[in-house]
């Protein structure tokens, strides 16, 4: 999705080549969004959501865990990961930047071992200038944070971990 804009008369002429040229850069480098600014104008593109299951929180262990096998073969057992199906992560729905408390100084919205509710604020994220509460999807207990207070954020990366 392309936004135009123009201070002067609303909207501005955009060559196929540039568009073609940001979508590469996008693509190139992994991003969700791309804004080009020249002068008063501007123009916004961003990558239409894309529904993916979300990353279990092992993964990397077990993925880790034959490269350990097949280096060292030796006769103890490795003990058996924890299972994870009772994890469920709330991922963020934007880009933006993380807060994990209401301002400066205060103390942040959720803790570890927290006990929250469904619509339960969790953070803000800020996107454009514009503060977004993140409402919990779910009841549950916290089990990890997994961002830290001012920490940019893309579209669909898990944030907390509840249990």
């Amino acid at each position: 999705m392309a936004q135009k804009t123009d201070k002067t008369n609303g909207s501005f002429d955009v060559s196929a080549t540039l568009l073609e040229k940001l979508a590469e850069t996008m693509g190139n480098a992994g991003l969700s969004e791309i804004e080009y600014v020249d002068g008063d104008r501007s123009l916004r593109l961003s990558r239409a959501a894309q529904v993916m299951a979300a990353p279990v929180a092992a993964a990397p262990a077990m993925a880790a865990a034959p490269a350990l096998a097949a280096a060292a073969p030796a006769a103890t057992a490795a003990p058996a990961p924890e299972p994870v199906s009772d994890v469920k992560t709330i991922d963020s729905p934007m880009v933006g930047t993380v807060y994990l408390a209401p301002e400066p100084g205060a103390g942040d919205f959720v803790n570890i071992g927290d006990e929250i509710k469904e619509g339960d604020t969790l953070m803000i994220i800020e996107a454009m200038k514009v503060m977004n509460h993140l409402p919990s999807p779910a009841s549950g207990i916290v089990r990890r944070v997994l961002v830290s207070d001012g920490q940019p954020v893309e579209f669909g990366q898990p944030l907390i971990e509840l249990a």
